[in-house]
């Protein structure tokens, strides 16, 4: 585990999924150079994947824009180190209001 404590931007996440997506982040870390952010992406959103159901997404950079819907509770956008990290969950065009 990295020493380095994530800093939370914003999030709807309840604290549980909160605490999870941080660790699942500072495991990816350890598994991953910091410059391979797709596989640390992929690590994040399989986690996540198994253990909340699918359809998860996650984008890992130093600098990234982003324009998303996401459903309600899935939420998490936060610091770790020197990168970013978006995790969500989106809205199935079955679901959507």
């Amino acid at each position: 585990m990295l020493e380095g404590k994530a800093m939370i931007q914003d999030t709807d996440m309840p604290l549980k999924m909160q605490i999870q997506a941080m660790a699942s982040a500072s495991q990816a870390l350890d598994h991953y150079d910091v410059v391979d952010c797709k596989s640390i992406a992929g690590h994040i959103k399989k986690d996540f994947d198994k253990n909340y159901g699918s359809g998860w997404q996650c984008v890992v950079g130093k600098n990234f824009g982003c324009f998303f819907t996401h459903s309600e509770g899935s939420f998490i956008y936060f610091k770790l180190e020197t990168l970013n990290f978006l995790i969500f969950k989106g809205i199935s065009s079955s679901s959507s209001h």
